[in-house]
């Protein structure tokens, strides 16, 4: 079964640089995974906490689900991440670095289930951000010379 991708942080490559990637599983309600399914979540604001040996997704917004009534859940509540016991330890220790956070970068659904995909990233400076700019503004000015779009 394909992987469908419901949704993605768009502005992590550009406000952070990323060292690891890892894919977690999540714990949800079933309005939750049923939203999910809609598409309606935003990763934009999320990020994951380490608590006590257990990986936390924060400030995920799964909207609510029209149809489930008063089972309906919390838009914003924490949820935890289903993760091996050693990369939870590895991201504990890469996170009490300096500037080092952890973000979801995107969430989909594999085989009926929801996953999301986290990544190890320290932010980025306001320089780096112009040189991110430069360089893309450069090879689009490459491609339009190859491609001969202005002949």
């Amino acid at each position: 079964m394909p992987i469908k991708v419901v949704s993605k942080n768009r502005k992590a490559k550009y406000e952070y640089f990323i060292f690891e990637q890892y894919e977690a599983g999540i714990v949800l309600q079933g309005s939750e995974i049923k939203s999910i399914r809609a598409g309606q979540v935003s990763l934009a604001e999320a990020y994951v906490r380490i608590d006590s040996g257990e990986a936390w997704i924060i400030d995920l917004h799964i909207a609510h689900y029209e149809q489930a009534g008063i089972f309906n859940h919390e838009p914003r509540r924490p949820r935890k991440l289903l993760l091996h016991r050693r990369e939870i330890r590895h991201l504990w220790d890469q996170v009490r670095k300096k500037g080092v956070t952890i973000i979801p970068l995107k969430m989909y659904l594999k085989d009926g289930l929801a996953k999301v995909e986290i990544a190890i990233v320290k932010g980025k400076k306001l320089y780096d951000k112009r040189q991110v700019i430069a360089n893309r503004d450069a090879q689009r000015e490459i491609d339009r010379q190859y491609h001969g779009k202005y002949k």
